[in-house]
Order: structure tokens, then sequence, then C-alpha cells
């Protein structure tokens, strides 16, 4: 009778240290969320001290780049640096991917980013075509190989205008089948899924760990969706826990997917004044 008893209460040990970490780190979100700077891209062409001050005053530790406006990567990362601030992660033009990989890598070490990316993949007018897609899957294969050897993890950041219709099914379901999962990683923006008439939880659980980092900004109730641009006007973007986008099972999907980091990003002419709002839903949403 000792032993089950024994083994009972290691168990409930087991389980009370267990919920103790997992209610840690739900009081701390802060870890794992970051901004993607790309936000403050008007501020940032005037004042790049300033604006880092901005990005630490608001309580980011944490950043997504996307340039590095005017500044060597050498000089932004001393100006992070004097700031406390982090770089995980970055988004590359396709074209460095394509034909500067050894300049990607070698701005990812200077910065010592874990995840590298690619937000757009060019092409004509709004209609996304098979054939670049394919283009595109091949530039991530390569890219995310090469990277892999130097421990950067590739990612594509989605914007939309991957789910046209192609068979019974998407150039997005093409794009996931055709690259290799070891290599191609995903950001998955949820407003960008959303308008684009998707469900941001549906592809979390049918994707799983494929994607590493979350793009987050609300959406405006009145903003059309179903649409395959990765186009809307930037006053769409409104702060997390508003608009049209619930996004508590988001991030629980994403978390049991496997999610790594959840990036804000706000591209609103009101981005300063909605940035913290966004943070402080984060701070208070279980999840």
């Amino acid at each position: 009778m000792k032993i089950p008893r024994l083994f009972t209460a290691l168990q409930v040990l087991a389980l009370s240290i267990s919920i103790g970490t997992s209610e840690a780190l739900a009081a701390n979100p802060k870890e794992n969320v970051g901004l993607q700077l790309y936000s403050l891209r008007d501020a940032f062409a005037k004042d790049v001290p300033g604006t880092l001050d901005k990005v630490k005053a608001m309580g980011f530790t944490n950043v997504e780049l996307a340039g590095t406006y005017g500044l060597t990567a050498k000089q932004f990362k001393a100006e992070l640096d004097a700031r406390g601030l982090k770089a995980v992660s970055a988004h590359f033009p396709f074209d460095s991917f394509r034909t500067n990989l050894d300049g990607v890598v070698s701005d990812a070490k200077i910065f010592g980013l874990k995840y590298v990316g690619c937000a757009w993949i060019p092409h004509t007018g709004d209609t996304f075509s098979e054939t670049t897609c394919r283009e595109a899957i091949e530039v991530f294969n390569k890219s995310g190989e090469a990277l892999a050897k130097q421990g950067i993890q590739f990612f594509y950041h989605t914007h939309g205008y991957e789910f046209q219709p192609l068979g019974k099914g998407t150039l997005f379901d093409l794009l996931m089948q055709k690259t290799n999962p070891k290599f191609v990683s995903l950001e998955m923006d949820v407003f960008w899924i959303a308008h684009a008439g998707q469900d941001p939880v549906k592809l979390l659980d049918q994707y799983g760990k494929r994607w590493q980092l979350m793009h987050l900004k609300g959406m405006k109730e009145t903003t059309p969706t179903g649409l395959l641009t990765g186009h809307s006007d930037v006053t769409n973007n409104v702060p997390l826990g508003s608009g049209k986008i619930d996004y508590a099972p988001i991030l629980n999907h994403a978390k049991k997917a496997g999610a790594k980091w959840f990036i804000i990003e706000d591209e609103s002419p009101i981005a300063e004044e909605q940035i913290p709002q966004s943070l402080r839903y984060l701070e208070t949403v279980k999840w």
C-alpha cells in the first residue's frame, strides 16, 4: 500500500510544479512577444534612436526587423543593444534569397537571428500564379537548406494571395506540399489569413509546428474579406481585442501548434497609439 501512495504523492507534486510553471508563463507573455518594427516605419525614417526609445518605453524586449532605415546592420545592432532590445527574426526581400543569400546570412549573424524570412513573393498585379509559386518553392527550399547549415530557420510570411484556387485545393496547399518542412517554416499573419477568407484556427491545427511565428494585428469590423490580393487599406488595422478577429482561440491553437514567437504588427497611421493597447490585450487575455 505504501508504493501506490508514494506514487500518487509524486504525481500530485509533479502536477503542482507543472501548473505553477504554466501559470508563471501565462503571467509573463512578454517573454515570447515582440514588435515588428515596420509598424513604426515612418518614425524610423526620421529618427532611428528616438523611435527605438519609444519601442523600449512601450515595454518590448524582442523585435522583428524589416530593414535598417539607412543604417548598416552593425550600426542598427548597436542601437538595439544600447536599449536592451533583441532581434529574434527579420524579413528580407525575395530577391535577396534568390541572388544574395550570402548577404542575408551575414546580416543574420550580425543580429544573432534565429529566424529569417520572406514576406512577399513578387508577382504581376493581383494574380499569384502556379508558375510563380513553383519558382518561389525552389528558392525557399534552397535558401532554407543553406540557412539551416548556419543554424538559422527560414520562414515564409503569409499574405493571403497564396490561396488562389488550384485543382481541388489552393496554391497554398501546393506551397505546403512542395516545401521541405525541415527547412521551410511559416509565419502566420492572422490579418492576411482572415482577409483571404481563411480560418486561422483550422490552418494552425492542420499544419501544426510548421507555424513557428505569428503576426498579430486586429481587423476593423468593416474590412472586406474573401479577397486574394494581399492588399488592404492600412486604416483597417485596429488594436488586438477589437474588430472582427477573435484572437483568444487563435492564440491558444497557435501555442498548441508549437508557435514560438508572437509578433505584434500594426500598419495603421496611429500605430503608436494602438500598439500599447494590443500589448495590454496580450497581457490580459487567457492563452
